[in-house]
């Protein structure tokens, strides 16, 4: 009898944990408070998540209408954007909320193992207009760099960029101009020097033809900067 009063015990603490979870999931599984914008809804699980499946991206677009993410706020207001960054939700390839947003602050573990932004989730026609979300340094050298950015950055990160200008030719003096000077039509993996003062090659092939050298196209085989031949170093 002892036994089977303990059984009859532990299974209605059972149940009784079950129903908690159901009737306050906020205090019972929840991983942590929300953001401030959904602090109205803080207590009420099932706005978001569906019983035993989880979050919802239905659920998520039955308040934030998809047309307006990023544009207005749920009650219809425009959103000021104080950064060049707009909207791109429209241009998701699926409606999968969860794959970046997560409204609980949740432990510092589960926080370090979330997966940051992907472009693969854009529409391939997206990945290519980078300038329609990021903005270029304010540095000599992005200042005057005009779309193309996936010839010297990936789309993993920001970080580390392919190419340093000045490991092959230093801007300074009268070279530090725009960059369509060298690079026609903004295409930065080819360039040319037939642009400016006497560079034709012609008087290239004068200057050069008493040296042996024949290959006019690759400057910076040579010249590295303004001060001349020899300007690059080793490499």
């Amino acid at each position: 009898m002892t036994r089977r009063w303990v059984w009859i015990l532990v299974s209605l603490n059972l149940v009784l944990l079950v129903a908690l979870v159901f009737v306050y999931p906020h205090l019972m599984v929840s991983p942590g408070g929300v953001i401030a914008g959904h602090g109205a809804i803080a207590t009420d699980c099932f706005a978001c998540h569906a019983p035993l499946r989880g979050a919802s991206a239905a659920r998520c677009i039955a308040c934030h209408a998809l047309p307006d993410i990023g544009i207005r706020s749920t009650k219809g207001k425009p959103i000021v954007h104080k950064t060049l960054k707009v909207s791109f939700h429209q241009d998701l390839l699926q409606q999968n909320c969860m794959a970046c947003h997560s409204d609980h602050a949740g432990p510092k573990l589960l926080q370090k193992s979330r997966k940051p932004f992907s472009h693969a989730l854009l529409r391939s026609a997206v990945r290519e207009q980078c300038q329609s979300c990021h903005r270029a340094p304010a540095d000599k050298l992005h200042s005057k760099i005009t779309g193309n950015c996936s010839q010297c950055h990936a789309q993993n990160a920001w970080k580390p960029a392919s190419f340093d200008h000045e490991k092959s030719f230093v801007l300074d003096r009268d070279h530090n101009v725009e960059c369509a000077t060298c690079h026609v039509n903004n295409d930065y993996s080819r360039y040319t020097c037939y642009g400016c003062h006497e560079h034709t090659v012609a008087n290239i092939l004068r200057e050069h033809r008493d040296e042996g050298i024949r290959n006019l196209d690759n400057c910076v085989a040579c010249h590295r900067s303004a001060d001349g031949e020899g300007g690059g170093g080793d490499d």
